[in-house]
């Protein structure tokens, strides 16, 4: 089956939205000229930074990047003529060590025990090699691997944000910042987010055991807050979001939990968390997207199959990974049953079933399900649509290596496309649901569809926004050596 990319489904957004867009780039232009739109913290219109002349650090960065591949080819062709049976060797019994570590994954009983035995042998092989610079060697390669994307990142994300429309707003008249005190492991605690909010003139509502968060939100709206905040997950953003946009209120978003994936995609440091209070004051405003599941807004993801039948068990928050070990031959083993998923391709072929489906508000970059990927743009006004089937005879190896290595767009499985719209239906009277990592059991059929601008985010003065990578090799290549020579690192059309 050929695999389709970034089918684009060509409707227009809805008339209020595309009218207030409209309005939007008007009161731009009339502050452009009058009062200087969009200016940030160091006096330059928002979104000009990726016009600036990369600063020296940067440039640095870049030239370390593109001297790790020479670098890591140079260190190749001196071990293939120093020793190059060994060298081989080294590779193919690591290869060996980790397609027997995932095969051990999706087995149960002696097959398992002898696949873990495999790769256990195959390490030991490898560190046994009579030349032990061999190990080196694989050892110098992968940080050559590690240091160049690090340093490329370094480099180039700062140019590659994506366009946005912003504008610049004043401090809220009255915020209100609901907090998640559990989240994140307690970080709304840890970095004080209740005395920092009202010293900054902001209204802290904790939310506590037993009361209902949307009704704190929408009672913060009804005691006169004019932008509301959210502490907490992106389950808990989403929810407060809905209210934010029902009542065409601003939102901001404080990235208080476990991943925080719209924080992220908003281009806000996920580390600093007491830095995007700075929202609630002189700010930059834009709109985003949101997404719904029925009724339900989602601000990230939902996934079907695997992926959420992995995050329904109770045990899996606390520990993903021994869980997802355990589970795993249940769920894709030889004699694991397949998946009642239903949908349209976009080619207007019908699907009877996959192993693993994620609806995104807006298209991710995807390489790995672990963390999802980023996403180029939050106001495409468009789903992103990611399905992944497997062959239980002989992809599982295969799909687990691609995952382990960020190649999954590789896998054969593997299909994404984008749409306005998408439906999945099923024989099952319910199903497992990842709502932004929150488990939940839903009727089929399941209506997704994007709410194009649909809120009002702030985040605070000067922040460009959410990067997203380069997306062929080419591409970063020539940004690296745009940004070597002094030239910004622009995104490609």
């Amino acid at each position: 089956m050929r695999r389709q990319d970034d089918v684009r489904v060509s409707q227009g957004f809805p008339p209020h939205v595309a009218a207030d867009r409209a309005a939007s780039r008007a009161q731009a232009a009339l502050n452009v000229a009058g009062r200087g739109y969009g200016v940030g913290a160091l006096g330059a219109p928002a979104g000009a930074h990726a016009a600036a002349r990369p600063a020296l650090p940067r440039r640095a960065a870049a030239a370390v990047a593109l001297l790790c591949l020479p670098a890591a080819l140079a260190v190749v062709v001196w071990s293939l003529i120093r020793s190059p049976l060994q060298l081989v060797l080294g590779l193919v019994l690591i290869l060996l060590a980790v397609t027997a570590a995932w095969t051990a994954l999706v087995h149960h009983g002696v097959s398992r025990l002898l696949a873990a035995i495999a790769a256990l042998v195959a390490l030991a092989a490898t560190v046994a090699l009579p030349d032990i610079r061999v190990v080196a060697v694989i050892a110098v390669l992968t940080g050559l691997t590690v240091l160049s994307a690090a340093t490329a990142e370094l480099a180039i994300a700062h140019d590659l944000t994506p366009a946005t429309t912003t504008r610049a707003v004043g401090p809220a008249r009255h915020g209100a910042l609901l907090m998640n005190p559990w989240s994140g492991g307690g970080k709304v605690a840890r970095f004080e987010l209740e005395d920092k909010a009202r010293e900054l003139g902001v209204t802290p509502i904790v939310l506590r055991r037993g009361q209902d968060l949307r009704k704190l939100a929408e009672q913060a709206v009804a005691d006169g807050a004019d932008v509301l905040g959210m502490a907490g997950g992106d389950g808990s953003q989403a929810l407060v979001a809905d209210v934010a946009r029902r009542h065409g209120v601003a939102f901001v978003c404080v990235p208080a939990g476990t991943r925080n994936h719209f924080a992220l995609d908003l281009g806000l440091d996920r580390d600093d968390v007491p830095a995007a209070l700075a929202a609630f004051g002189d700010a930059l405003e834009r709109r985003v997207d949101l997404a719904l599941l029925g009724d339900l807004v989602f601000v990230n993801n939902v996934s079907l199959g695997v992926y959420a039948t992995v995050v329904q068990s109770g045990a899996y928050r606390d520990a993903k990974l021994t869980t997802t070990t355990q589970l795993l031959p249940d769920l894709l083993g030889p004699q694991a049953p397949g998946f009642d998923l239903r949908f349209t391709r976009p080619d207007g072929s019908a699907a009877q079933a996959a192993d693993i489906v994620l609806v995104s508000n807006g298209a991710y970059h995807l390489e790995s399900l672990r963390g999802f990927g980023t996403r180029g743009s939050l106001d495409a006004g468009v789903l992103g649509v990611v399905t992944v089937t497997v062959d239980r005879a002989r992809d599982v190896t295969a799909l687990l290596s691609a995952e382990a290595a960020g190649t999954l767009r590789h896998f054969r499985g593997y299909r994404d496309w984008t749409a306005r719209e998408f439906e999945i239906d099923s024989g099952q009277p319910l199903l497992d649901v990842g709502v932004d990592g929150e488990a939940l059991r839903l009727p089929p059929p399941l209506r997704f569809r994007s709410l194009p601008g649909a809120l009002r985010v702030r985040v605070p003065a000067g922040l460009a926004g959410g990067a997203a990578p380069p997306t062929r090799p080419a591409e970063g290549f020539t940004a690296l050596w745009q940004v070597l020579w002094g030239r910004p690192a622009r995104r490609r059309a």
